[in-house]
């Protein structure tokens, strides 16, 4: 099993009116995804908003940045909001990353969670589907081809132009992401693609349903069981002891949350319901090394097999030198137990 992280390069403010300014927050992500491969984690990934709060809005050139910090870890978008930009530049900039890193590239792309990138980029929120369809048969035809005739609905035809550059790798990895909506898990398994389901609360075994939706559906469409790969993405943080991480992790996470349910309607967030999720079923991997270990090979086993799992932790605010530590005990205790588990 790849274990990993992934990153919305987080600009909170972290209630200690100690907030880092753009580029020292930016400096702090470098270095974090630097130990990382220092620490042997498998992978990276950077998300795309389009909101004061997160520094992602360039994914591909924050990975560029840290290509060239690093030498075995690969890096990812975390998701690239395919519907929102043109497949031709995004497979131009990941083919670059490509380059850069002598083969580690990889793009995560889906529709998107937040919805800014449809209005800033001039999209209708009427055609979130039917744009990343579209889109995604796009990419998926250059990926396969380096000169191709193209039409569709929201994007100038292709007549036989080159595409360039041409990655490293011969075909550069496209995962699928999605959250919770059956005609994604349909689509990802139809196509072959590896999946990456985001559990960001809620008991991850309820996802079975859907992960067998998407290896009923591969199965279907010819796709070798091997090549339906099925990776999990969570909030999580780990500390030298479960307390220790549920006592640092929580503030942060508290007022993310409740933040962004007072946006949409929805109610304060309270430590039962933090302390409900970080519990043995729950979607958040928070707690010791051990703890955390454990808990992700049972989401595996009600999954019915991830190949990857990835934490998301820059949602609490935490302070960079917690983060590391976090990172540094990722790649140093949890990830030996579970390579140890697979054998």
């Amino acid at each position: 099993m790849e274990i990993g992280i992934d990153s919305f390069a987080a600009f909170f403010d972290n209630g200690t009116n100690q907030k880092p300014s753009g580029a020292e927050a930016m400096g702090q992500l470098l270095d974090r995804i630097e130990r990382a491969d220092q620490v042997g984690l498998d992978v990276f990934g950077i998300g795309e908003h389009h909101r004061a709060e997160f520094l992602d809005s360039a994914p591909a050139v924050i990975l560029a940045a840290a290509a060239a910090r690093t030498r075995r870890i690969r890096l990812t978008s975390a998701v690239t909001v395919l519907s929102a930009t043109d497949p031709v530049r995004a497979f131009q900039e990941y083919a670059t990353l490509d380059l850069i890193s002598q083969g580690r590239a990889e793009m995560v792309v889906g529709r998107g969670s937040s919805i800014e990138a449809f209005p800033l980029f001039g999209f209708d929120l009427d055609d979130y589907d039917e744009l990343f369809a579209e889109k995604l048969d796009l990419l998926l035809r250059i990926r396969e081809q380096e000169k191709l005739h193209w039409s569709g609905k929201f994007r100038p035809a292709l007549t036989g132009q080159g595409i360039y550059p041409r990655p490293v790798q011969a075909q550069l990895p496209i995962w699928l992401g999605v959250g919770g909506t059956p005609a994604s898990f349909v689509r990802a398994g139809t196509l072959g693609l590896p999946l990456m389901v985001a559990i960001i609360g809620g008991d991850t075994h309820r996802f079975r349903p859907l992960v067998d939706l998407y290896r009923e559906a591969g199965r279907r469409a010819g796709h070798a069981p091997e090549q339906l790969q099925v990776g999990l993405h969570s909030l999580g943080y780990v500390a030298e002891t479960t307390e220790q991480a549920m006592e640092e992790f929580f503030p942060g996470y508290a007022r993310t949350f409740t933040n962004r349910a007072r946006e949409r309607g929805g109610a304060p967030v309270t430590r039962g319901m933090f302390d409900a999720q970080a519990g043995p079923r729950g979607a958040l991997l928070v707690g010791s090394p051990e703890e955390v270990a454990a808990k992700i090979l049972r989401h595996s086993e009600a999954l019915g097999g991830i190949s990857r799992v990835t934490f998301q932790q820059d949602v609490a605010a935490l302070p960079h030198t917690e983060i590391m530590q976090s990172i540094e005990l990722l790649g140093t205790r949890v990830a030996p137990l579970l390579r140890a588990a697979a054998v």
